[in-house]
Parts: structure tokens; sequence; C-alpha cells
């Protein structure tokens, strides 16, 4: 495998593909049939104008509709990569968890991982964030600007694991 400096296409990790695909099951086989079912019971009682369990119904249907198409578009494009593959594991690209220490030596972990699995809370930063384009290519030791909406901060790379 190359080394990832620019990725193309919607990059992702195994687990990552994994919740997506997951969404995109529980959704089809679950919930729409679900919908579905309460819809045509509802449908069957008459006035529809008026009948909040067919609007509703209607309603939710359109919405998982529309998060499948997205769904969909996403998996389509995504580009699956195995974080312990890369082969210069000395720097920091995709699928990498990067400790970083901030000027008052306070340390945090961030792992690099596609957009769609990105989750902040939980130190999962999305590919394409300001952090994680700072972030890439740098190596231990190396001090990284970033422009932030609160301001402008540097840390420096303490440490850099593709476990």
């Amino acid at each position: 495998m190359a080394t990832q400096k620019s990725v193309p296409g919607n990059p992702i990790t195994p687990g990552g593909y994994a919740a997506l695909k997951a969404r995109y099951d529980h959704l089809l086989g679950t919930e729409r049939p679900q919908i579905v079912e309460i819809v045509s019971w509802a449908a069957g009682n008459g006035d529809r104008s008026e009948n909040g369990d067919y609007l509703y119904g209607r309603k939710r249907m359109r919405e998982i509709d529309r998060e499948l198409a997205h769904l969909a578009r996403r998996m389509k494009h995504a580009r699956v990569i195995e974080p312990s593959d890369q082969p210069d594991k000395s720097r920091a690209f995709f699928g990498a968890t990067v400790t970083l220490a901030d000027e008052d030596d306070r340390e945090t972990a961030v792992t690099l991982v596609g957009d769609d699995e990105q989750d902040a809370s939980a130190g999962r930063i999305g590919w394409s964030s300001p952090l994680a384009r700072a972030l890439k290519g740098a190596a231990v030791g190396d001090l990284r600007t970033v422009r932030l909406p609160g301001g402008i901060k540097e840390w420096e790379v303490t440490a850099i694991d593709y476990a």
C-alpha cells in the first residue's frame, strides 16, 4: 500500500465501515418494514389527511429513505484502510493514534479516522478536520499549529501508534 499522504475517496477504517453497514442494514431490514406496516395499517383507517399515524409514518419513511440513500453513497465511495497496514509508522497518517502535548504540557490522544466515523468526544477526529490536516505526515517531536474557532493552538507530537 502506498503512503497515505493524500487518501482519495472516502477513507474509512474497517470498524467505521462495519458501523455504516450495520446502520444501513438496520434501517433497511428493521425500521423501514415497521414503518411500512404502520403506514399500511393507517391508510386502511380512512381519511388520511387527519390521520397522525399515516402522516408521521410517511414523514418517517422519507427520512429513512434519505438516510439509506446517504449511507449507500458513502459506502459506495468508501475506501477501507487498515491502519496497521501503514508502511511508515513513524509518521501520522490515516488511522494513526497521535498523542499531543499543548503549551501547558497537557497531553491528549486523537485518532485520525474517516469523516463518517468521527467523534470528538471519543478522541476520533475526521480526516478532513483542521487538526487532522495539520497532523498529516507529522513525526514524533514535530510542532503543529492549527487555526481553530477559539484561536490558534500549537501542539507537539509526542507519540504515534497504529495499534
